[in-house]
């Protein structure tokens, strides 16, 4: 992971004489724990999709958070799943897994009173880095008091040798300042990587087809079959208007026929969705052109995932 850093300051000095720091942040996890709600919620927008739908992020997702004189880079990761077989699996796991070694910190990411053998085999991964690691434990929410967390604290410690244990509510935004106040001195000192305003380092491209995945998504829910992806093929834009046409491929015409539903009504929906979605994250008019294609066994083809955006 290349660190360019913005700024002709010595490391970790600022023209106002303060201790700068910046580092790279990984957020880890079984699938469905909340990891890209957490990522939105600490940059205060919607960058990482989400549903109830385990694996949605199948991406390292890369935001930026500037505050003060502390620069995070949060690098969200699709879940760590045990699941063998398909070639986008693999990738999924790769992609969450190669990370760990090239960040500064890790968070590790549970979902409270939920402890599982997923979440122990993330533990042994993480026995091989020297970086800290804060355990987050989500949806503290859902508890029904909060005497309950002692326990559960005292008794995730005994997991693994934690920087920090720190409950959170990613949803609700509850403790997201304090686990930020707890990450800030552990980054490296170093001056920003990035330019202060700059969020993601991912194109508008991409986050338009992550906007139409999550509501092909949200649309048909366990009817969704886990082998479609989303592909932008022309993304145009001018003074009035972007125009966009993107593919949604799945891998049989029964595939097919459930996303475009009854005389097109959901790929219709579909569309409505993402278009003003994407329309209040441009801030302008958009046009978009979804079409469904049929591609055979692109999920399990390294070299058909490579075309469609999924590279390492």
């Amino acid at each position: 992971m290349e660190k360019n850093k913005m700024s002709d300051q010595p490391a970790g000095s600022s023209s106002s004489g303060h201790t700068q720091r910046c580092g790279y942040v990984a957020i880890v996890g079984r699938p469905n724990v909340g990891k890209s709600t957490l990522l939105n919620f600490i940059l205060g927008m919607k960058l990482s999709i989400t549903s109830r739908k385990p694996q949605t992020t199948r991406h390292q997702i890369l935001g930026v958070k500037t505050s003060g004189e502390t620069q995070a880079i949060y690098v969200d990761t699709p879940g760590i799943h045990q699941r063998r077989g398909t070639a986008i699996n693999k990738y999924m796991n790769r992609a969450a897994t190669s990370i760990l070694k090239d960040v500064d910190v890790i968070l590790f990411v549970m979902q409270a009173k939920q402890w599982t053998e997923e979440d122990q085999a993330i533990v042994e991964k993480l026995k091989s880095v020297s970086c800290p690691v804060l355990l987050i434990v989500n949806k503290m929410d859902k508890l029904d008091s909060k005497k309950e967390l002692l326990p559960i604290i005292e008794e995730l410690s005994s997991k693994f040798d934690f920087s920090e244990i720190i409950p959170v509510s990613a949803l609700n935004g509850v403790n997201i300042e304090v686990l930020e106040q707890k990450l800030s001195p552990l980054l490296p000192e170093n001056a920003p990587f990035y330019p202060e305003d700059q969020v993601t380092d991912r194109s508008m491209r991409f986050l338009t087809s992550e906007i139409i995945r999550e509501k092909l998504i949200r649309e048909l829910g366990q009817e969704l079959p886990s082998s479609s992806t989303v592909n932008i093929e022309k993304y145009d834009e001018d003074e009035k208007i972007v125009r966009i046409h993107a593919t949604i491929y799945v891998e049989s015409n029964g595939q097919k026929s459930i996303i475009i539903g009854k005389k097109g009504a959901r790929l219709k929906s579909i569309g409505t969705k993402a278009r003003e979605d994407i329309s209040a994250m441009v801030g302008s008019k958009v046009y978009l052109n979804l079409w469904v294609k049929v591609r055979e066994g692109w999920s399990n083809d390294e070299r058909a995932l490579r075309g469609l955006g999924y590279s390492e």
